[in-house]
C-alpha cells in the first residue's frame, strides 16, 4: 500500500536537501504531535549507508522503535536533477513493527515554474496483513507532516557569513 505525498515548498531545493539530512528537522517534522527519542547518539548529518534506531513518543506515551536505514541516489527528469533519499529502515517494536514492508523516498528537485522554490515528492510503501488497517492513520500522519513542511521548509534556507576576503 503506498501514501503519496507531493508538494512545492518556499525555499530552494538545495536547501529542502540538506534538511533531509538532519535528524532535527526530521524531528520537527512530528512536533509538536510526536517526538523522536535517539536511542543511541544520532549524527549531525544522514549519510548514505548511515543508520540509527529511534523511538517515536506522543507525550509520555511510547509508540514503538525504528531502525532509520538512509540511501540516497540521484535521477534526472527533463527539469533536471532530482535527489532522493530512502529510508528502507523498519518499525522495530511497538504496533507499525506488525508491518513487513517500510519503504519511505523523498525526491527534491527545483519546482517546474519556479526554481527558487522545491518541488517535494514523497512515498511511503507498507505491507503486511495489518497494511490496510494502519494505512487510515499513516495517511492522515503523512497529511500533517505535508502542513508541516510547509510550514517549516521557509526556516530551511540560510545565508553563510560572509568570510573576511568578501
Amino acid at each position: 500500500m503506498r501514501i503519496l505525498l507531493k508538494l512545492v515548498l518556499d525555499g530552494d531545493a538545495h536547501a529542502a536537501w540538506r534538511a533531509l539530512h538532519s535528524p532535527h528537522a526530521l524531528s520537527e517534522l512530528y512536533g509538536p504531535l510526536l517526538s523522536i527519542e535517539p536511542l543511541a547518539d544520532l549524527p549531525t548529518q544522514w549519510e548514505s549507508g548511515s543508520d540509527a534506531p529511534i523511538r517515536y513518543a506522543a507525550g509520555p506515551l511510547r509508540l514503538g522503535t525504528h531502525l532509520i536505514t538512509i540511501t540516497e541516489r540521484a535521477t534526472e527528469d527533463s527539469r533536471g536533477t532530482v535527489r532522493v533519499l530512502r529510508d528502507s529502515g523498519i518499525p522495530l517494536t511497538g504496533p507499525l513493527a506488525a508491518l513487513d514492508v517500510w519503504d519511505h523516498q523523498m525526491a527534491v528537485s527545483p519546482a517546474p515554474d519556479d526554481p527558487s522554490r522545491t518541488l517535494w515528492r514523497e512515498r511511503l510503501v507498507i505491507g503486511g496483513t495489518v497494511a490496510p488497517l494502519y494505512w487510515p492513520a499513516l495517511w492522515a500522519l503523512w497529511q500533517w507532516r505535508g502542513a508541516r513542511l510547509k510550514r517549516l521548509a521557509p526556516t530551511w534556507a540560510y545565508d553563510p557569513e560572509p568570510s573576511d576576503g568578501d
